[in-house]
């Protein structure tokens, strides 16, 4: 029997595609993007090195719990023992959080798997069975990484007043650095609140807003913020690399900080 495009119930159209305009355009600069960015924040995160440059420490390798360098660890070296880099001990939850989120799920089905790679593009899977099966099925726990992903945006905001400091832990400072890491924490901010869970969370299972105008007023302004969602998940994407990219040649000396007072 044919399933998928093909099956009973589905338009019968031979054509992949009767669209004209150059639909491919956008799953193809998904895909390098994404790609670029997997590549540059997988070799970060196993390089274990660069990742501090008093006061300023990379949102990939924040909190360092690991064995980590001088003055990284503000909440101690609990995984001391870890033999691998510090940065691969708390990537997983901004990463599963981005992973799991609806937007990408979106980019990512589209740009890799082809499933479906535009709207009124035929899909070449011969089947379907959307996100009910392992390991699709573990995008439901999205929810969660969104209560992690808040945790690791309240310690990144910990790291912006930290980069107020300078080298020798004095406050008055503020460089390029600071105010890179200041705008990283403003966007990360903005997409892990205009998330869907968030949304969700704050005005979910309430049958009368009357009755809970609080949750209301907050559900409003997160309804709004979700709108932009996909344009903060991807601001966010570069802030977080280049914050990264930022600190790494500030740690390796190849540039010195750029410092307004």
């Amino acid at each position: 029997m044919t399933t998928g495009v093909q099956g009973p119930s589905r338009a019968q159209i031979e054509e992949r595609t009767l669209r004209t305009d150059r639909w491919w355009l956008s799953p193809l600069l998904t895909f390098i993007v994404f790609s670029v960015f997997v590549v540059y924040a997988t070799i970060r995160a196993f390089m274990g090195s660069d990742y501090y440059a008093s006061p300023y420490l990379s949102p990939f390798y924040s909190p360092c719990l690991g064995d980590c360098v001088s003055g990284a660890s503000d909440f101690g070296q609990p995984f001391q023992w870890w033999p691998l880099s510090a940065a691969l001990l708390i990537l997983i939850f901004p990463l599963g959080f981005r992973l799991t989120c609806y937007y990408y799920r979106k980019a990512y089905y589209r740009a890799f798997w082809l499933s479906p790679p535009a709207c009124a593009v035929a899909e070449p899977h011969g089947g379907y069975s959307g996100e009910t099966r392992f390991p699709l099925i573990l995008q439901n726990i999205h929810r969660y990484f969104w209560y992690a992903a808040v945790v690791v945006a309240l310690i990144l905001t910990y790291d912006v007043v930290l980069a107020f400091r300078d080298e020798h832990h004095e406050w008055g400072h503020m460089g390029l650095g600071t105010l890179l890491m200041l705008v990283n924490v403003v966007l990360i901010w903005l997409y892990t609140l205009s998330c869907h869970s968030c949304r969700h969370i704050v005005g979910g299972r309430l049958r009368h807003f009357s009755k809970h105008p609080v949750r209301y007023r907050l559900w409003t302004w997160v309804s709004k913020l979700n709108g932009q969602h996909p344009q903060y998940a991807w601001y966010s994407l570069f802030s977080v690399a280049l914050v990264d990219l930022y600190i790494f040649l500030l740690a390796n000396g190849t540039i010195d900080d750029v410092r307004f007072f």
